[in-house]
């Protein structure tokens, strides 16, 4: 028997999910304008021109949908704590599999953690990667990370959530696996602010490679294994959203390398998770230097110009 599935958050990713996973079942979709996106059959708002097929169930009644056995959590990383600590009741027991990349920007947690801390019963997953919702909506060719530190748990996730299109491969390193996918949306900033700025590619060739560098020194001072960062969740989801156009967190940086204001629509989480790593790395004594000077640039605090500058003007070293 097919598990009912319910996907939490009726943003582009979550309506994307919820568009592919009904071709193994039936699935629930929680979105705030439910009305509205069951009026029209497609979410005009978040993901224009890709119908819901009739498996999936709109509603704005979170009690309905949290009844099924799987939720995923498509739910902005800042958001996440509150809606888990107000809804802990309802999501007990759960797998709870979080969607969102980034960290808490108040206490430098990632998602497992959060579920974890408000929902001890549930078993918390990850579900990341190089893939943007408009791709997984309409069916095309795409694989990402699952993690979930319980393998049976893991296992059976993995059974109900891939598609014949959206291939998911298993790991339980869920802490390389939400850093990977949080990380990666601050160096893909970077990258847009090279480009944006008129550095050039081998600008921003290098600043990919050595914003992977760090990743990698972070991922595997908290205890992340070093092939999960080598994986789709880390250095695959790199690749896609440092090179994209489509990528919201290159594009907001793109806009800052332009000296152009970002758009204030957009979900971008690497601001947020950039914000939340200099603590972080003091804390474990990892250098990021990167990833702090994107920090700057977003918070208007350093000029393009001199980013280049504090970047280039660092001492040389062996690689």
């Amino acid at each position: 028997m097919t598990l009912p599935v319910a996907v939490l958050g009726g943003g582009a990713f979550g309506t994307a999910l919820a568009v592919a996973l009904a071709q193994a079942g039936p699935v629930t979709l929680w979105a705030r304008d439910a009305a509205a996106i069951a009026a029209a059959g497609e979410n005009r708002r978040r993901l224009p021109g890709i119908p819901l097929p009739a498996a999936v169930t709109v509603t704005d009644d979170l009690a309905c949908a949290a009844a099924a056995p799987v939720l995923l959590l498509a739910l902005p990383m800042q958001a996440l704590a509150g809606f888990l600590a107000d809804q802990a009741a309802r999501l007990e027991g759960r797998a709870l599999v979080a969607c969102c990349k980034g960290l808490e920007l108040a206490t430098g947690a990632g998602a497992t953690a959060l579920i974890a801390r408000a929902c001890p019963a549930a078993t918390p997953a990850v579900l990341t990667g190089p893939a943007f919702a408009a791709d997984v909506a309409r069916g095309l060719p795409a694989a990402l990370t699952l993690a979930c530190r319980d393998p049976a748990a893991g296992e059976r996730l993995q059974a109900r959530l891939a598609t014949p299109a959206l291939r998911l491969y298993r790991s339980t390193d869920t802490t390389g696996a939400e850093l990977g996918g949080a990380l990666k949306n601050v160096v893909a900033i970077a990258a847009g602010i090279a480009i944006g700025a008129g550095l050039g590619e081998s600008a921003r060739a290098a600043l990919v490679t050595r914003g992977y560098a760090e990743m990698l020194r972070l991922a595997l001072a908290l205890g992340a294994r070093a092939e999960t960062l080598a994986g789709l969740s880390g250095l695959g989801d790199l690749v896609l959203t440092a090179t994209s156009e489509r990528s919201r967190n290159f594009a907001h940086g793109r806009a800052l390398g332009e000296g152009r204001a970002p758009d204030p629509a957009a979900t971008v989480e690497g601001v947020a998770t950039a914000r939340a790593l200099p603590a972080l790395a003091a804390r474990l004594g990892v250098e990021m230097p990167v990833a702090a000077t994107v920090d700057l640039v977003c918070r208007g605090r350093l000029s393009v110009g001199a980013a280049a500058e504090r970047l280039l003007a660092r001492p040389l070293k062996p690689e």
